[in-house]
């Protein structure tokens, strides 16, 4: 099969077309043809070299997020082959990573793609959807209570708005002047300016600090200030920092849900409801890997560039 992948961490220069053997559904799993992959900054991480792959030889295969149909189904799986299916993928595991013709997949780790929405947005959904639900999951804040996000341009702050708000919790969200609109669109109740500062700036609005802090821009103690005493404060690189005030820090770890199938069926159904937005920034064939790499990187990209095979 085709893949996309990497024989030496380097640059987006890095991402080569290569020919693997394919793999097959075993007990309890099926395959998919895949016709879209999202990319993600977690791929450009891997690439990079910034991620451990557990002794896994080249060349390995980024990409997190998948759809497509299913062409294989292993015994007991339970699906049927033409589904047309999205799925978390783990480039560490022994089924590797989505930017390639062919996955196979736990049967447990998918879920139908959103009726009326196509293969490459529904290829956008699974990692941060996942992301997002875990992360309110462990705040585990009641309704009417405050979740700041920053972030929150991004595809996990999009997330993390919408559900946020589907649960019935305040959200204040930062923006750069740029995405003002579109966080407010996406229901956030007030907007901060976005920077290093943004603790100071959501205290100007809740003086004793919010209830939690959903910290998808990775600004650690940065943010943490904005967390009132006994809150929580929700880290997605591994932020190990110590906040003080009773205030707990939840790690958010996505291959957590790598069997939440009947979680992703459930974002299915907000995004079938338009409560969950599904964006695209771009679509490029898989051969132009390499370039979604390097808009990423550039920054501003808002809504996902979903590779096809």
């Amino acid at each position: 099969m085709k893949i996309v992948g990497i024989r030496a961490f380097g640059g987006p220069e890095a991402l080569e077309v290569l020919d693997v053997p394919e793999p097959h559904a075993g007990p309890g799993q099926v395959r998919l043809r895949v016709r879209a992959a999202a990319v993600s900054p977690t791929d450009t991480m891997l690439r990079s070299g910034l991620q451990d792959m557990g002794g896994q030889e080249p060349p390995y295969i980024p990409g997190m997020d998948a759809a497509g149909v299913v062409d294989e189904v292993g015994d007991g799986a339970g699906w049927r082959i033409g589904d047309e299916v999205m799925a978390l993928a783990l480039p560490r595991s022994v089924h590797r990573g989505a930017y390639a013709e062919y996955l196979v997949a736990p049967a447990d780790s998918i879920a139908r793609v959103p009726a009326g929405i196509g293969l490459e947005a529904a290829a956008t959904l699974p990692m941060n959807g996942l992301t997002a639900v875990q992360t309110l999951e462990k705040l585990a804040l009641r309704e009417g209570q405050v979740l700041a996000v920053t972030g929150a341009a991004g595809t996990l702050g999009n997330y993390l708005i919408q559900l946020a708000k589907e649960a019935g919790l305040t959200v204040v969200a930062d923006a750069a002047e740029k995405d003002i609109h579109l966080v407010s669109a996406l229901g956030a109740d007030h907007v901060v300016p976005r920077g290093d500062d943004v603790a100071e700036q959501i205290r100007e609005l809740f003086p004793d600090g919010v209830d939690a802090v959903a910290d998808a821009a990775v600004l650690d103690e940065k943010a943490a200030g904005a967390v009132r005493d006994g809150g929580g404060f929700a880290t997605y690189r591994g932020w190990n920092g110590e906040p003080g005030r009773g205030v707990t820090v939840h790690p958010i770890w996505v291959r957590e849900e790598y069997h939440s199938g009947a979680k992703l069926d459930r974002l299915r159904s907000l995004a079938e409801a338009d409560l969950v937005s599904l964006r695209i920034a771009d679509v490029l064939p898989a051969d132009r890997a390499a370039d979604a790499h390097r808009r990423l990187e550039a920054g501003g990209v808002r809504g996902r560039i979903v590779l096809t095979f």
